[in-house]
């Protein structure tokens, strides 16, 4: 396997009419003032010694604190990533409350060539969102995500 592969479980709710998504602001720096593009499905790197699915779920947990839903894995397929990631996305339909979330953290030299190391959110927010609003949000390697889950749910369950 070469290049880097990250998995990520996406959180629906509702219907083919209102049907809304569970995202999340990626923290850190680098992301704070932005918010269009700055979004992600709920998702991280894994290596050839771990399954795409439960590293799916192991991510969910790290970067929301929550445990991953049970319920039926609905495969979106992979999509390669600007920068040359690919990334492998299941859909599961569930509910969970935005303000229950207790990110996981990650360091990093902040302010850069500082030497201070500096502890950040993975996402410092969550929010439930409708498909339209989800893709404006979302970074755009992961909007096809979106597009996949609408068509699934479109050709019926």
């Amino acid at each position: 396997m070469s290049g880097k592969r990250s998995a990520g479980l996406l959180l629906f709710r509702g219907t083919a009419a209102d049907l809304e998504v569970l995202i999340g602001h990626m923290g850190g720096p680098y992301w704070a003032a932005k918010d269009e593009g700055a979004w992600s499905i709920p998702k991280g790197e894994y290596g050839p010694e771990e399954e795409p699915e439960a590293a799916a779920r192991r991510e969910f947990e790290e970067e929301l604190g929550l445990p991953a839903p049970d319920g039926e894995r609905i495969a979106l397929g992979e999509s390669r990533q600007s920068g040359g990631k690919t990334v492998t996305v299941w859909a599961v339909e569930g509910d969970l409350d935005p303000r229950s979330v207790v990110p996981g953290t990650f360091s990093m030299e902040w302010p850069p060539r500082s030497g201070v190391p500096a502890e950040f959110p993975e996402v410092d927010r969550v929010g439930w969102y409708p498909l339209g609003r989800a893709a404006e949000l979302l970074v755009p390697g992961q909007r096809v995500f979106l597009d996949r889950l609408a068509h699934h749910i479109r050709g019926g369950r």
